[in-house]
């Protein structure tokens, strides 16, 4: 699981089939602050109805977003699994 910020989100007029009723967001990676960026942006789909400025986990592995979306065949690599509340880093 990756920490994100969503910073946007993708608009397409033509697209595969398979990304028809799909929300494709940009994220962030953040460090545990929520703010702090920590590596290149990705586009992920969202399965949990995130929204940019949200912070949120992202899974960037092929299979969890195969099972999550409910597909063996579609192409989808990163996934929004879940929106953050709160981090507690045990500080």
């Amino acid at each position: 699981m990756i920490l994100c910020r969503v910073v946007g989100n993708s608009v397409s007029t033509v697209k595969h089939p398979c990304y028809e009723g799909k929300a494709v967001m940009v994220v962030q990676p953040v460090d545990v602050d929520g703010r702090t960026p920590l590596g290149a942006e990705f586009l992920a789909v969202d399965a949990v109805q995130a929204g940019p400025g949200d912070v949120v986990l992202a899974s960037r592995e092929g299979n969890t977003a195969r099972q999550l979306l409910g597909t063996d065949a579609d192409p989808f690599h990163a996934v929004i699994v879940g929106i953050v509340d709160a981090v507690d880093d045990g500080r």
